[in-house]
């Protein structure tokens, strides 16, 4: 599942691969900027820990599930 967060003042947006269902995702975010927490606390698929402040965050873009395309699309 491709994941991509937009952070405020920032030209660049944060991207990763998750292993992770779009419900999932979309839920513990949707309940961590709905309590107020400071920050939220994800995981892509290659294991490494994303902490980012909800105030920052501008939106979040869940993705469905990725495929590598091989050869040559014409």
């Amino acid at each position: 599942m491709e994941v991509r967060i937009g952070i405020k003042h920032s030209p660049r947006e944060l991207a990763f691969e998750s292993n992770e269902a779009a419900e999932e995702l979309r839920a513990f975010v949707d309940d961590a900027l709905t309590k107020a927490a400071p920050v939220v606390t994800l995981t892509d698929a290659k294991g490494r820990t994303f902490l980012i402040s909800t105030d920052s965050i501008s939106y979040v873009e869940i993705g469905g599930e990725t495929e590598r395309k091989v050869g040559f699309i014409s």
